[in-house]
């Protein structure tokens, strides 16, 4: 059988494996090779999914043959091939870029450490975009968090290890609640496979078993991805990981729950029950705008850059699920590009920080005034990641709030249009 049918389920074996191989190689370089090789045999296997699927086909793997929804299923559409590219290419270009500053700010003597760990995240974020089985996510998010809470925790700050603390206390109940809701679908359907599960739910739908798994899936979910006000973890988190950690996680961890998120919305519960049968647009319109004008407030007074950079996130959220609130497919694709833009800046952004940081001793704006001229193309970067952030004509982040745009115009909500507006005024005042 050819190795391209087995693809799917070899974008976690991959990670999952060097993870141990670089604990057992230990001293010398052999680690990051092996988290490097690693992200990029996932990222040239999430590239070859890609192209596979991108005229609608949807690609199955069937773990140990047994067929769904009896065994677990594997299935990658146009929308898991989309954040599995996402999330290995973001790997792909961490590893390599940031390996001086993981040398800065991580002891050598958990250097291994640190590479096993980030397979072990890389794997778990994969499978949860890749896997078809409800527990199944529940089994991959715990692997990636907890690889995440020790990463976080390997920051030379001790206040890092406070952070590691507060994110794995959020992260645990947000994980209890994800996993009772899927325990809820479980009860009333039978199955875990999401598709069978989607079918069995069609005459189940209002009853209140299954709306209290949508309640209990979508606060969990919320936790992880930090939608205002459950973000109380990220900023500490963001601001005290090492600078690599923190690039990562920017670039995929609060984006992959945005993925189960949508997954479970569209294809599970049904749009006319998450967007119509409850006021659930409304709610999520209200927690969109005070993400982006409340953490925009916040990031213009703060003195640490990094800290500054977390506060940003949450409001670029907001904006993102702004555009799922709307329920259109205008709405729709101004999340799924903003949430590219997002991750492709903010990752970038973190990554010159960390060298930036090598140099000034610190990430305080005190410490990081006159970087101009001691390392001019990273301040360009800067700059231009921060014109991305605002929304810029000719950036990418521009394009992504256009959309918004157009979809608050779909809906004849002009006032929408200047909260757009307003909210990247605010970007502005902290860039």
């Amino acid at each position: 059988m050819s190795v391209a049918l087995h693809m799917p389920v070899l974008q976690v074996v991959v990670p999952l494996l060097s993870a141990p191989l670089a604990i057992l190689a230990r001293r010398g370089s052999l680690p990051f090779m092996f988290a490097t090789a690693a992200a990029w045999c996932a990222f040239a296997m999430s590239i070859a999914l890609w192209l596979e699927v991108q005229h609608g086909a949807v690609l199955s793997y069937f773990i140990g043959n047994w067929p769904a929804p009896w065994g677990i299923e594997y299935r990658v559409d146009r929308l898991s091939a989309f954040f599995l590219l996402l999330v290995s290419g973001m790997a792909a270009v961490v590893l390599p870029y940031s390996r001086r500053s993981i040398e800065a700010e991580i002891p050598r003597e958990q250097h291994y450490l640190f590479y096993a760990l980030f397979s072990l995240c890389l794997a778990g974020l994969l499978g949860i975009t890749v896997t078809a089985d409800a527990f199944n996510i529940f089994v991959f998010l715990e692997i990636a968090s907890l690889a995440t809470y020790v990463l976080i925790a390997l920051g030379r700050d001790r206040r890092a290890l406070v952070a590691s603390y507060q994110y794995l206390v959020m992260g645990t109940i947000g994980a209890t609640f994800f996993v009772i809701g899927v325990g809820l679908l479980y009860l009333m359907t039978g199955t875990l496979n999401l598709p069978d599960m989607a079918e069995r739910l069609a005459a189940e739908r209002h009853t209140r078993p299954v709306l209290a798994a949508l309640a209990f899936i979508t606060v969990g979910l919320s936790l992880k991805l930090a939608l205002f006000p459950l973000h109380q973890w990220l900023p500490n988190a963001y601001t005290y990981a090492p600078s690599a950690v923190t690039a990562f996680l920017a670039g995929t961890a609060t984006k992959v729950s945005l993925y189960v998120l949508v997954r479970f919305y569209y294809s599970v519960f049904g749009e006319s029950l998450v967007f119509r049968y409850l006021p659930f647009p409304e709610i999520l319109l209200l927690l969109s705008l005070a993400a982006m004008f409340v953490a925009s407030g916040i990031a213009i007074f703060q003195r640490d850059f990094k800290k500054l950079l977390a506060w940003s996130s949450i409001g670029q959220i907001g904006y993102i699920t702004l555009g799922l609130s709307f329920d259109t497919i205008t709405g729709l694709t101004a999340s799924l590009v903003h949430l590219f833009n997002h991750a492709v800046t903010k990752c970038g952004l973190f990554l010159l920080l960390g060298g930036a940081v090598i140099v000034a001793g610190g990430s305080t704006l005190e410490r990081l005034a006159g970087l101009g001229r001691t390392m001019p193309l990273t301040s360009f970067g800067i700059v231009v990641g921060g014109l991305g952030l605002i929304g810029v004509p000719g950036t990418a982040g521009f394009i992504s709030k256009w959309y918004l745009v157009l979809a608050a115009l779909e809906r004849g909500e002009w006032w929408l249009v200047f909260a757009v507006l307003l909210s990247s005024l605010l970007a502005v005042a902290y860039v």
